[in-house]
């Protein structure tokens, strides 16, 4: 979890919407142009990219599917660790740090030694450079929806447009995540505890000391 949110932290989603004109077809025989465009905006390209710059549509709409998926990651993992449902066990036997010392929310990271961080970021280059390819843009990877192929090209084209969109909404999640714990100096489960669920209206949080 705290990988993906550091993934995040580098950057967001550039491509957010499909073109008006023309076809973008992959062997999972979709239109990649017909993803994601949801009402009520439908096609929503506020800059005209499409327009002025089609030839990157492919590559955009690579960076959002890749980043809608490690927001997911990062937004399942921030809920299960807030639950502290962690690893037994030592993250750092050398430090005496276990899994369960690791503090929840975005300043967890923080507290992992910097040993680990190096080797969580070797593994995920790895995975980049060997499995799952930035460079293949279509973001299918033989892996299979749990394991199994779609042959269905109508739910294929459901199922690949609700995770364009719940990647979308996961990756407003987490950053509105993040910055509530910064707004309100609690994690996500200080707040539940608390019923914090508003910032400006219950006077706790930064705004209001």
């Amino acid at each position: 979890m705290k990988l993906a949110v550091a993934a995040l932290l580098v950057g967001c989603a550039a491509a957010f919407a499909p073109a008006q004109t023309g076809k973008v077809s992959t062997f999972l025989n979709v239109n990649e142009l017909e993803l994601g465009a949801t009402e009520p905006l439908g096609v929503f390209d506020p800059l005209g990219w499409m327009t002025t710059q089609p030839e990157n549509f492919e590559r955009r709409r690579a960076v959002e599917r890749k980043h809608g998926r490690i927001a997911m990651m990062a937004v399942v993992g921030n809920i299960v660790h807030n639950n502290h449902i962690v690893f037994d066990g030592y993250i750092s036997p050398s430090n005496d740090l276990k899994f369960s010392d690791i503090p929840t929310g975005i300043d967890g990271i923080f507290a992992v030694p910097t040993w680990g961080l190096a080797q969580i970021i070797f593994f995920c280059g790895f995975v980049e450079l060997t499995w799952l390819p930035a460079s293949q843009y279509d973001g299918d990877y033989g892996i299979g929806y749990f394991g199994g192929d779609i042959f269905n090209p109508e739910e294929k084209a459901r199922k690949l447009n609700a995770e364009i969109n719940n990647g979308r909404a996961a990756m407003m999640g987490i950053i509105g995540n993040m910055v509530a714990e910064k707004i309100t100096g609690q994690t996500m489960y200080e707040q539940y505890a608390a019923g914090h669920f508003n910032p400006f209206s219950d006077g706790e949080g930064a705004l209001f000391n």
